[in-house]
């Protein structure tokens, strides 16, 4: 798929891997709906760009994921490609010194990253499917009408302790990403999940600079944290690359993560 004049909506789009591949996809060409809670910051050049649009939205919201459907189809005139990169990772133990695991932030991380990316993905379709091919693809049988671009994490296969909900949550994308595949092949809609390893989000950069350079040792090579610019290349990649569906891609440096 061409990402030139393409339409792509991007949840949790305003900071982290999603700002990235937001201005990755305008820098291509594309248009973007940034779907998130927070607008992007007033010195982002997303706050600023002429094809660039913000909608406030709790992806666990049918309501709220359906206006920013909407949004991409009112503003834009079709949807291209979802990018689902909102998410939380809260560490709670099973039993830990406050007692056992709440039950509310175990269901709350299971809304954000899991129910969440599912019901982004169920109201994209039918409005990928509406858009049909671009001008461009309408002549190739071959060609995709519409992207969807989960993201997981290497807590899905490596889970730490304290991670129980978030790799559950993001266990369950991966695990989703084959049959969802399998199913939209039909309507020529491709469905892809990256699982990220250890990546410079607002949440890392927060800490304190000896401890990201320690996180980034135990990456093998490069043995440094992932940047949100390759995270956005792979996406990029992944929507420009006909052939690749139903697939799962570690982008972790190699990286398989301890106990602790």
């Amino acid at each position: 798929m061409k990402i030139q004049d393409s339409v792509f909506l991007i949840t949790g789009g305003s900071s982290g891997l999603g700002a990235a591949t937001a201005l990755a996809a305008l820098q291509a060409g594309a248009r973007v709906v940034i779907a998130d809670l927070r607008e992007p910051p007033a010195d982002s050049p997303l706050a600023s760009h002429a094809n660039a649009v913000f909608v406030s939205t709790d992806v666990g919201s049918a309501e709220s994921a359906q206006r920013a459907v909407d949004t991409a189809v009112n503003r834009f005139g079709r949807l291209d490609v979802l990018v689902n990169a909102a998410g939380i990772g809260p560490a709670e133990k099973i039993h830990g010194k406050n007692g056992p695991h709440r039950l509310d932030s175990f269901a709350r991380t299971l809304e954000v990253n899991l129910t969440g990316s599912f019901n982004m993905m169920r109201l994209a379709v039918p409005a990928m499917i509406e858009s049909g091919p671009s001008t461009d693809d309408q002549a190739d049988q071959s060609a995709s009408q519409g992207v969807i671009v989960n993201t997981a994490s290497v807590a899905a296969f490596d889970g730490q302790i304290g991670q129980c909900a978030y790799a559950a949550s993001k266990g369950g994308i991966v695990a989703m990403t084959l049959p969802a595949a399998r199913e939209l092949a039909r309507d020529r809609i491709r469905v892809l999940t990256i699982a990220p390893g250890i990546f410079e989000t607002p949440m890392l950069k927060g800490l304190p600079q000896e401890v990201q350079e320690s996180l980034g040792a135990t990456v093998p090579h490069p043995a440094r944290l992932g940047r949100p610019s390759e995270y956005a290349a792979m996406v990029r990649h992944i929507v420009e690359n006909e052939y690749l569906n139903g697939e799962v891609i570690r982008l972790d440096g190699g990286i398989r993560m301890t106990p602790r």
